[in-house]
């Protein structure tokens, strides 16, 4: 199938050309190399998901630390996707892309998937973020329904109800559903972009997924006498942890009844240019602050990742004043919303997209 076309507009391109001279000559203006802060991360925050798990298994018998270690492994497994695995896989925390692969394959031994994540991320989602179809990031899952223009059906209709219920599992899909169907459903989104995927990494992906059922699950019980129920709580708690943690972060960002999710043409053209796409369909969060920047891995600066993605986050800051700026004086399409209340936005929008708002609005 033939891929997307965006819209050719030769002055958007001087406007995209024009701001990145601009913040280009910004971050080459800025002292020393920040990404050295997220190469030590890359090194501390692996060790200490690893020491919790010690602590896990070498005080089995305190319960309530059991626990706690395995709930803190799931906030830093989501601590090492924002700071480490994102950024690795747009090479940006190593001028060696071996070395960015090496941190990439971190997220193998947390339950994921890094050759086929790198895949929808680069290859779907940044080059087609919010259209449907071609982003994995919005792929619809059944249950419910993230693009406002198809109707909804079914329990989709009731999906602001119990939306709540199901986010928690986000993860659980992710492990047990989300990577098998990439790799072995034929009507995948991901194979418009990947095309076959390699037997290799079929026999990795499955291979890795044993390891980390082996080491989260059966060496507690088998090597260091964890009960059945404590180990697969203490694990179930930790998946349920990451998954809200993770969504508590992702899902302000694009998912908005403010944003656009542009429909094809016939001829599968986009509406937008690449410039105005990537404006229409993304925001930012207001916080900024030491949590969010050096924490939290700059998820905030989220247009200037997805104009900029060659940057690493220690640099977002600079980037957006100047896109904020330069979207001013242009009219272009800059976002910015607080947190909660773009989680709030997001709510609406399953609620708009259950009532079938659009198609309300249509007639």
């Amino acid at each position: 199938m033939e891929k997307p076309i965006y819209l050719k507009d030769s002055e958007d391109t001087r406007l995209f050309n024009e701001l990145r001279k601009k913040v280009t000559q910004r971050v080459e203006n800025i002292p020393g190399n920040r990404d050295i802060y997220i190469q030590i991360k890359a090194v501390l925050l692996p060790l200490i998901y690893v020491g919790l798990y010690f602590v896990a298994v070498f005080n089995a018998e305190k319960h309530g630390l059991y626990i706690l270690s395995f709930v803190s492994m799931g906030i830093f497994l989501v601590l090492i996707y924002l700071n480490l695995i994102h950024e690795a896989a747009h090479n940006n925390i190593y001028k060696s892309k071996k070395l960015n692969e090496l941190v990439l394959h971190i997220f193998d031994f947390v339950g994921a998937n890094s050759y086929i994540w790198k895949k929808r991320h680069i290859a779907s989602h940044h080059a087609y973020p919010n259209v449907d179809g071609w982003d994995t990031d919005i792929e619809q899952s059944g249950l419910l329904l993230i693009v406002p223009w198809i109707k909804a059906k079914g329990i989709q209709k009731y999906q602001h109800r119990f939306f709540f219920l199901v986010y928690p599992l986000y993860l659980f899909n992710w492990m047990f559903i989300r990577d098998f169907r990439d790799f072995f459903d034929t009507e995948r989104v991901i194979l418009k972009t990947q095309g076959k995927i390699p037997v290799r990494e079929k026999i990795k992906m499955i291979s890795y997924k044993l390891f980390y059922f082996f080491y989260q699950i059966l060496v507690p019980i088998v090597f260091f006498k964890v009960s059945i129920g404590l180990a697969l709580g203490a694990w179930f708690l930790q998946v349920i942890a990451a998954s809200i943690f993770a969504l508590f972060v992702l899902l302000p960002l694009h998912p908005l009844p403010d944003n656009a999710f542009p429909k094809l043409n016939k001829e599968n053209g986009l509406p937008f240019s690449w410039l105005r796409h990537q404006l229409e369909v993304t925001n930012d969060l207001k916080e900024n602050n030491w949590w969010v920047r050096n924490v939290l891995g700059n998820f905030n600066f989220h247009v200037a990742h997805h104009l900029f993605p060659n940057y690493s986050y220690m640099y977002y800051s600079e980037i957006t004043e100047e896109i904020e700026k330069f979207a001013i004086e242009h009219g272009l399409a800059y976002k910015r919303f607080p947190l909660l209340t773009a989680l709030g936005k997001h709510r609406d929008l399953l609620r708009q997209n259950a009532n079938n708002a659009y198609y309300i609005l249509e007639e």
